[in-house]
């Protein structure tokens, strides 16, 4: 009986330890349930998105080809910059210093609007990762939610071992004994497979402002994107994949590797809905899914470094 006894000690100690960690967690899960990583206000940007007509643009700029790569000739039609490029190119037939500093005011105007667009970038990159990191804080709450339970099913089932084994030890009836420790092996037996629940521990989730429904959504337009990373998202010619944009790309991969191709469940998952019960592998996918995203949109610095090189270029 005194090895039952502290065997019930130390089951009520673990127990007792688990359940003041669940409720700390539980306090700080309030503050996950509203996204801290939105902007503290809306901006409304003015400027539209530039035509999608590539071919067009590339066609009425010919004569830049000859300076500048085809990508670096939209980035610089979607930021408005062409009228610069070209009075660049007439000021440096000629060479007096006045026509140079009239260069460099044009080139600084076209710099000022290059460092907008990477702030943006910055900013846009900054949200996926924070987003991804608040949801990687609820899916270790999720996840210590499980490991408590299937700690608490694994102790359960020593305990019932080792309270039918000592039962089984006093009681003198052979009849009794093996039905205690029929009965102690099967509930033991029970708590053990308690642990193998595959879908385990769920949690709510809220994300009204939902960055990942944009992408899924696709749209020509996203209320949430400045236009001008909308544009290089959904712009083909800006992928490495010059059939498909960056976000038809990432949609396919989402699709095949997230959904098993199902795009049904896709269309209907809380991943891209305003947020609802999410279970561990939900918000493991849907951090991942940020985390796509973020180095997606860290990936378009490599196209307004080409820009910069081609411009620098240019005034040579």
């Amino acid at each position: 009986m005194k090895n039952l006894f502290y065997l019930l000690a130390i089951f009520s100690l673990l127990i007792s330890c688990v359940s003041r960690k669940n409720q700390a967690i539980q306090q700080n899960i309030l503050t996950l349930k509203d996204s801290y990583c939105k902007a503290p206000f809306k901006y409304d940007f003015i400027n539209k998105l530039p035509s999608y007509n590539s071919d067009s643009i590339l066609t009425a700029n010919k004569e830049l080809k000859n300076v500048l790569s085809e990508q670096s000739i939209l980035i610089l039609n979607a930021l408005n910059n062409l009228d610069e490029v070209y009075k660049i190119i007439a000021l440096k037939k000629d060479s007096s210093i006045a026509s140079q500093l009239k260069v460099l005011q044009l080139k600084g105007k076209i710099n000022n609007k290059i460092a907008i667009s990477l702030t943006e970038l910055d900013a846009v990159a900054a949200e996926f990762d924070c987003e991804g990191e608040r949801v990687e804080q609820i899916e270790n709450y999720v996840n210590d939610l499980n490991n408590s339970r299937n700690n608490k099913m694994i102790l359960y089932s020593i305990i019932t071992g080792a309270a039918a084994s000592i039962a089984g030890g006093i009681i003198k009836s052979d009849g009794w004994s093996n039905a205690i420790d029929i009965g102690g092996g099967a509930l033991g037996a029970g708590f053990g497979l308690a642990t193998l629940n595959p879908k385990g521990k769920k949690v709510e989730f809220i994300h009204k402002r939902n960055l990942l429904r944009d992408i899924w959504r696709g749209k020509l337009e996203s209320s949430n994107f400045p236009p001008f990373i909308w544009y290089m998202y959904t712009e083909r010619r800006f992928s490495s994949m010059e059939t498909k944009s960056i976000i038809a790309n990432i949609k396919e991969i989402w699709l095949n590797y997230q959904f098993d191709g199902n795009k049904e469940a896709a269309d209907q998952s809380v991943i891209f809905s305003d947020g609802g019960i999410y279970r561990a592998d939900d918000l493991h996918s849907r951090a991942s899914m940020l985390n796509q995203m973020q180095s997606a949109t860290r990936k378009i610095n490599q196209n307004i470094s080409y820009l910069l090189l081609d411009l620098d270029r240019l005034i040579l």
